[in-house]
């Protein structure tokens, strides 16, 4: 999470108004509707064709394609100017107030409304068989502008014998960025969320823990449209240029960290299943502050994390009928060096684990229902966790959707997509809670989160 700086904002109620009218419009709004921005343009079709819900990141089988190549494939010869942009505007409210000094000014403890990104997109078609994402974000509850998922891609076409294929070469800056599934753990449910809502700080380095920290670089294939294959390693990027681009610092990477992607995808009736894997492995010095409160890389021994993942993805389409099943599990061994050395861990070797599962239904692209579970365990760690150590946290979340925009013959086709969302996150245990309570008396309940958003893009 990047740090909460002071920013002025309106005040909350008229902004709650605003979003609450905006909400109420669109609801009563018609549903005719089409694409989004730059690949729409560039490919000449719906956002629907691409992505479930006719938003994304989920993507359908023709959506995997389209990334699978490169984001390549274009309708015409005129030319697309590969830009794009997004705003999401929320509202958030816990069962507890938070105490308003860990959230910034001008926030309250509870009952906020924020800006919670304004990102400009670098997306589409560079020449026959290079393509790129780039993302650009602002958040005005940190009050920082930086880079955020970038990839840059070549990919080409291949045939042996009874065998054809694609392959492919990527630079990007995160670790699962690339995935063709969009359901690693960089596109994983929930999609949307707010910094001002509270979260367990425990989690796997391979959910996000080289986002915009590191450049990498990897190459895949997928053949017969059956096995993937990905295969590269992350470096880190320096101080500075962390700095300059707000990504935060949490250590250097020793050499390289290796990644690894493997996945099989079966045909079934009205869809498909994919079952696969991850690995990466990652030695990570620690991390010091000089008198002028700017991180650096620690001498001396590593923390070692070394993850595995495993994965399942099933799509079923049926006229409207769109239901969707993601799985994901991922294992994580750890060896503190430098953590316990320095007194930060108490225990030199940790283990994590992390199980998240999601089941979406969409009617006509248009109206979603979500339900998920969540669940991380793993070794006590006062030093890492605080109060009695524990990293255990259980929860689920319960979504609903409304996209207005995203269908062939969208009004103001291919430039304008939106989905409204009401989202509420429960925690059965929260990490580092002693029975559940922490020293102030807060339990993992009084986390529990109400969250409606508007997320637009055009």
């Amino acid at each position: 999470m990047k740090m909460r700086q002071e920013y002025r904002s309106t005040k909350a109620p008229s902004r709650l108004i605003l979003l609450l009218a905006t909400a109420a419009g669109l609801l009563l709004a018609p549903t005719l509707v089409l694409a989004v921005p730059s690949y729409a343009r560039q490919t000449h079709q719906p956002c629907a064709s691409c992505h479930v819900g006719a938003f994304g990141p989920e993507l359908t089988a023709f959506g995997r394609n389209f990334k699978l190549n490169g984001y390549t494939m274009a309708l015409g010869n005129d030319t697309k100017i590969p830009l794009s942009a997004m705003v999401v505007e929320s509202y958030v409210h816990t069962a507890k107030g938070q105490d308003p000094a860990d959230l910034g000014k001008p926030y309250n403890s509870n009952n906020n409304i924020s800006l919670d990104q304004a990102s400009v997109f670098v997306a589409g078609r560079l020449s026959n068989h290079m393509g790129m994402f780039a993302q650009f974000t602002y958040s005005e509850v940190g009050g920082l502008f930086g880079w955020d998922n970038v990839d840059l891609r070549y990919a080409n076409r291949f045939s042996a014998g009874k065998h054809s294929g694609v392959w492919g070469i990527t630079l990007n800056n995160n670790p699962t960025i690339t995935d063709v599934f969009n359901s690693a753990p960089a596109w994983s449910f929930p999609y949307m969320g707010s910094d001002l809502a509270p979260g367990a700080p425990a989690a796997p380095i391979l959910v996000d823990g080289l986002g915009g920290q590191s450049i990498g670089a990897t190459a895949y294939t997928q053949i017969d449209g059956k096995w993937y294959l990905e295969a590269g390693g992350y470096r880190t990027l320096s101080v500075s240029f962390t700095h300059a681009v707000n990504a935060g610092y949490d250590g250097k990477i020793s050499g390289f960290a290796p990644y690894a992607r493997l996945a099989y995808t079966w045909t079934v009736p009205n869809g498909d299943f994919t079952l696969g894997g991850f690995l990466l492995d990652v030695k990570r010095s620690g991390v010091g502050v000089d008198m002028s409160g700017n991180p650096f890389p620690l001498p001396g021994p590593t923390d070692n994390y070394n993850d595995l993942g495993l994965s399942g993805d099933y799509m079923y389409t049926k006229g409207k009928n769109i239901f969707t099943v993601n799985g994901l599990y991922v294992h994580e061994s750890q060896k503190l060096h430098n953590a316990f050395a320095n007194g930060d861990a108490s225990n030199l070797s940790n283990t994590l684990d992390q199980f998240n599962i999601k089941g979406s239904y969409w009617l006509d692209n248009t109206y979603g229902v979500t339900l998920s579970q969540f669940s991380s365990n793993g070794s006590k760690d006062v030093g890492l966790y605080g109060n009695n150590g524990s990293p255990n946290t259980q929860g689920g979340v319960v979504e609903f959707d409304y996209n207005p925009f995203g269908h062939s013959g969208s009004w103001l086709e291919p430039y304008l997509n939106m989905r409204i969302g009401l989202q509420y996150t429960y925690y059965t245990k929260f990490s580092g809670l002693v029975h559940n309570i922490d020293g102030a008396g807060r339990n993992a309940s009084d986390n529990n989160t109400t969250y409606l958003y508007i997320w637009l893009a055009m």
